[in-house]
């Protein structure tokens, strides 16, 4: 459901903006009315989505929380939205672990795989599915096939060879999303995440038709920080190209987070373009000398904490270079060492990796393209009225195209052409945590020597992010303009000399 304008984007929507609002002009005395007018401001006098008023407020009041940085309240206690608003209060707020979290009176509590005959059965006489089933568990019952469940071991046989497909594969949509099997169920059936699995990539918040699952953000504390006009200094994701509305350029783009009250703005390419010379480098080094069997890249958190929790062992073949993220907010601080980072993009799983002891004092901030126009909209931001006056020119094409599935690795070998033309190239690439986990067990077992390996957890990379606007094939189509555009191909091996640590 990722890019499709449901219900359940426009409700997260309505909650950024009315969130981001409360940031921009509410007062220190109006802070807690104001907040608990939010779920009544967003849902009228009737349900829209839910059999009553009191639930779908309920729901919505959960979200307020987790707009707010906030986790969730009890349940079944009588606990105020506001309730530890204080410790919210504060531009320095940072998550409350774990980021991703199940709102229990939104989740509709689905079969996590089952089985079940349908209304196409039209009762065959060659009832194969009968046959097939290797414990006995259909019948043939008023001359259609019945599953029972108690018997069915949801080997999916039955299905496989119905000739109506009459037999669904009901499947509980955050399990089938998630590739590291860490949607599990509580004493009520209702979707539970296990921590020690999760690696907050998102893909479970995007694929809920209920919009039961949801991240934690700092969209208050940014806007709070805005309206104290505080150095504040946005550093931007590629993918942010086509995410803002068809027109909206990189110039457009930028005058828009001014008028928004940030003090400047730079690419986050210029990190990537960083991180592809230094790691050309590492590979011609390291693995083409045989010193190290393969080397995976780490720019995606998903990817590198899946690598770190369930491969501890190729843990020294993960590389040490800093993200782009983290090369360009040092880089900005460097410049401008009084100023506060924000990291604008299309990431979750970049809410954790800022909140890391390491990366702390250099973003101060991580917020989504789905946050930001929650943002624009709160003030009013129409960002087709805005020309712009000057554009982005921090980076080049290969660092911009860090942002799409094999990205990443493309820039790394057009650097190692360039500059180690004599060493030769072993590129492999996954995307989706399910193919990156076997790719990191076939190079466990020795079948990925010699190879740079570059993983993202979301299928179709970056672009594809869980705090997206718009569908993956439109923000391919203008990445892939962007890069083009770029006045300069590949980055420098200058930048290689950068001191960043």
């Amino acid at each position: 459901m990722r890019g499709i304008e449901t219900p359940v984007k426009k409700l997260r929507k309505a909650v950024f903006t009315e969130i981001a609002r409360v940031g921009f002009e509410s007062t220190p005395e109006s802070l807690k009315n104001d907040v608990e007018a939010i779920p009544y401001h967003i849902v009228k006098e009737t349900p829209t989505y839910r059999e009553s008023i009191y639930r779908e407020r309920a729901v919505v009041s959960e979200r307020v929380r987790l707009a707010m940085g906030m986790s969730l309240r009890p349940e079944n206690q009588a606990v105020h939205i506001t309730a530890g608003i204080e410790a919210s209060n504060i531009d320095e707020k940072y998550y409350e672990p774990p980021l991703m979290q199940v709102i229990p009176s939104a989740c509709d509590s689905c079969d996590i795989k089952k089985f079940e005959v349908s209304n196409m059965c039209r009762g065959c006489v060659a009832h194969p599915c009968k046959e097939v089933c290797p414990k006995g568990a259909i019948s043939i019952i008023k001359g259609k096939s019945f599953i029972d469940q108690s018997k069915c071991i949801k080997c999916g046989k039955c299905k496989a060879v119905c000739p109506y497909d009459a037999i669904a594969k009901k499947e509980r949509p955050c399990v089938k999303a998630c590739g590291v099997g860490a949607i599990g169920s509580d004493e009520q059936g209702r979707a539970s995440i296990n921590t020690e699995k999760c690696v907050s990539c998102g893909m479970c918040m995007v694929s809920c038709p209920f919009g039961a699952i949801s991240d934690k953000s700092q969209i208050f504390q940014l806007a709070h920080a805005l309206k104290e006009e505080k150095k504040i200094i946005a550093v931007v994701a590629p993918a942010f190209v086509g995410q803002f509305g068809p027109n909206v350029n990189a110039r457009i783009f930028k005058a828009a987070l001014e008028e928004l009250g940030f003090h400047s703005v730079y690419e986050v390419a210029l990190g990537a373009d960083i991180g592809a010379v230094a790691e050309a480098h590492h590979y011609a080094s390291k693995v083409s000398t045989g010193e190290l069997p393969f080397l995976l890249t780490s720019c995606c958190p998903s990817w590198s904490m899946l690598a770190k929790k369930y491969f501890p062992d190729i843990i020294d073949s993960i590389s040490q270079e800093l993200t782009p993220m983290v090369a360009t907010a040092r880089k900005v601080k460097q410049e401008h060492p009084d100023a506060k980072v924000v990291f604008v993009g299309p990431c979750a799983a970049k809410k954790l990796e800022a909140a890391r002891r390491s990366v702390r004092s250099d973003v101060d901030f991580v917020i989504t393209f789905e946050e930001l126009q929650g943002m624009f909209d709160a003030k009013k931001i129409d960002l087709d009225t805005f020309k712009g006056e000057s554009s982005l020119h921090d980076a080049t094409g290969a660092g911009r195209g860090y942002a799409v599935a094999g990205g990443v690795a493309s820039a790394i070998e057009e650097c190692l052409k360039e500059y180690y033309p004599d060493v030769p190239i072993h590129i492999e690439h996954a995307e989706g945590l399910a193919d990156c986990k076997k790719i990191l067990a076939m190079a466990k077992a020795g079948k990925m020597n010699g190879c740079l390996i570059e993983g993202m957890g979301c299928p179709g990379g970056c672009m594809a992010g869980a705090g997206t606007n718009i569908p993956l094939s439109k923000a391919q189509a203008e990445l892939k303009k962007y890069v083009a555009a770029s006045t300069q191909k590949i980055p420098s091996k200058e930048l290689e000399e950068i001191e960043l640590n």
